[in-house]
């Protein structure tokens, strides 16, 4: 698989904070950010059981069907990517993408995506592509989180570390490898219920490595006067998942100009903003040394703007 060279950037040191960013949007073009992390141990068990077929699932923008087709056109394995929604007559930037990396699509309404997880759904996808290994959307089962448990290293020393959230593959991952004073807090992209805690739980259960019944806290973890339990939190997900306003793009825009480090329209611009906020309001700890996991996904800025007409910054 691709070496993992971690590059961390001092972003914002203060008296008060120093906020660093783990840029893993630089380890691959293509296979970028956390995808590698959730695909790597997947990759390399359909590899140890001789298996020639990935098939996977995803939306039409989704970066984990471009990163699943480009690191089966690595290992030269056929790839086939469930796609949520009719075909469209042309082909999107980050389908156009994985079609050039050699995915054949399958394309299912909403309401037949919505049974994809059901016994009689992977059924069909056997009588159809024949023998094959399945990774779950996101790259969500036992494999993708211990993935991401190599993203931490153990030598670094940090008192919050931030992830965006999808599926909390990855906060499930990086806080099973964390110490104890670490506090995880996923900032999560999704509308309505905050169900992505309860979810990181079952992902932990899984793997065994939630022995102690450990209890992962929502938005109570605000009501205190700091941030002082890992948590992923629902409060910056600005009405759902790619949901954006005025407010959110010209934070993009300035982070952007400031720092020179691009971001991604749908995770990680809610990730800096979340960090950023928190600060501003104190909810985190005086004196804390923070890590900002830069999760990828650049490759749908693309595809992104061009849907609402957007003029890229970066």
């Amino acid at each position: 698989m691709i070496s993992y060279n971690p590059i961390i950037q001092e972003l914002h040191k203060e008296s008060a904070y120093q906020v660093d960013v783990l840029r893993l949007d630089l380890i691959d073009v293509e296979i970028s950010g956390n995808k590698w992390f959730k695909l790597k141990n997947n990759l390399e068990k359909a590899i140890s059981q001789n298996k020639k077929s990935i098939i996977t699932f995803g939306g039409a923008y989704s970066n984990h069907i471009a990163a699943t087709a480009a690191a089966c056109k690595k290992f030269n394995l056929k790839c086939i990517g469930v796609i949520r929604g009719e075909e469209k007559e042309e082909l999107n930037d980050t389908l156009k993408t994985a079609q050039k990396n050699g995915m054949e699509f399958y394309f299912v309404d909403r309401e037949t995506y919505k049974q994809k997880d059901t016994i009689e759904f992977k059924n069909n996808l056997a009588k159809t592509f024949g023998e094959h290994y399945l990774i779950p959307e996101g790259g969500n089962n036992e494999e993708g989180v211990s993935g991401c448990m190599d993203i931490l290293k153990k030598e670094w020393n940090y008192d919050y570390v931030f992830c965006a959230c999808g599926t909390a593959t990855t906060f499930a991952g990086i806080l099973t490898s964390a110490k104890d004073q670490n506090k995880i807090i996923g900032i999560s992209v999704l509308k309505g219920e905050n169900n992505l805690p309860a979810e990181a739980e079952v992902l932990l259960d899984k793997i065994s490595l939630n022995s102690s019944k450990m209890k992962i806290l929502g938005e109570e973890a605000l009501k205190k006067d700091f941030i002082e339990d890992s948590c992923i939190l629902n409060s910056y997900a600005f009405k759902g998942y790619a949901k954006k306003n005025t407010e959110l793009l010209n934070f993009k825009t300035e982070f952007e100009n400031k720092f020179e480090i691009p971001l991604d329209h749908i995770y990680t611009t809610k990730l800096f903003y979340a960090v950023f906020d928190l600060i501003k309001r104190k909810k985190l700890i005086s004196d804390s040394k923070i890590l900002v996991v830069h999760s990828g996904g650049l490759q749908g800025n693309e595809a992104f703007e061009k849907r609402y007409h957007l003029t890229p910054n970066l």
